[in-house]
């Protein structure tokens, strides 16, 4: 998109008669739209708005939606990947809008894919269910209806080919982006675009000083930190997005601290 290139889109529901474009950013930070418009009636002076590219565009991928499809690789790539372990079985529950259409957009196959390891622009993405056959992974798709859920959203209770179990409720934003919302059994909400460090412990004094104290070693800054837990003095969970890669030797520390049960790291842009 060049600098003034003339388009006419709706915004907040209204349609304007006459909007300029600019792109801007970089790759490393990403591109955005600037839009400056003038609403047809009634006439005022032009107002702008920042917009991310892919809010428009939409991401890279095998259709046929990006909410559907693209982001229901995303659900399953993530939960492949929080498993830690190639997975063996899966039971998904699709709800809402996932479970009424999501058979004709593909959201099965699209969950399959994204627990084989594909992304959601991997060719082989249509073919997922039959691939997941050829290598042993057993998935059983159910419908039904989580209460208080995003209309988009699935519940997959994974085991893994070493006995490893994780259950992830999780669900689709549109535009091929996805939050965790559970995470085994514990209310939570991230997206996995970041560094992120998950990591359940008991809930008791020192353990989130020694995740951060160890981040702060060697120099990880964090951006955002989330801690949540199922009862005092139960089982816990930090969230932790940071602003740089986390290496694996420092997961090795992790895991080795009092009070920590289980360390894993995300980040679904590598």
């Amino acid at each position: 998109m060049e600098k003034g290139e003339t388009v006419c889109p709706k915004i907040r529901g209204r349609r304007f008669f006459s909007c300029k474009a600019w792109m801007y950013g970089t790759e490393n930070e990403g591109y955005n739209i600037r839009i400056r418009y003038r609403a047809g009636l009634p006439a005022q002076k032009g107002e702008a708005i920042r917009m991310n590219i892919y809010d428009i565009l939409g991401p890279v991928m095998i259709g046929p939606s990006s909410s559907h499809t693209a982001g229901a690789v995303r659900i399953g790539l993530i939960t492949r990947r929080l498993l830690g372990e190639e997975p063996a079985e899966a039971r998904i529950l699709l709800s809402g809008s996932f479970g009424a259409t999501g058979r004709g957009h593909g959201t099965d196959r699209a969950l399959a894919a994204g627990l084989l390891g594909m992304k959601p622009d991997d060719i082989r993405v249509p073919d997922s269910l039959s691939l997941a056959e050829e290598q042993g992974l057993k998935i059983v798709f159910e419908l039904g209806e989580i209460k208080e859920a995003h209309p988009n959203t699935a519940r997959l209770l994974v085991i893994g080919e070493n006995g490893k179990r994780l259950e992830v409720q999780a669900s689709s934003l549109g535009g091929g982006r996805i939050a965790v919302d559970e995470l085994e059994g514990i209310r939570v909400s991230f997206t996995g675009e970041a560094p992120t460090l998950i990591v359940r412990n008991v809930d008791q004094p020192g353990c989130v000083a020694q995740v951060t104290g160890l981040l702060a070693e060697r120099a990880i800054n964090i951006s955002t930190l989330q801690l949540y837990r199922d009862c005092r003095g139960g089982q816990a969970l930090m969230i932790v997005e940071a602003d740089q890669n986390i290496p694996g030797e420092l997961l090795a520390q992790l895991r080795g601290l009092r009070g920590i049960r289980k360390a894993i790291y995300v980040n679904m842009e590598e």
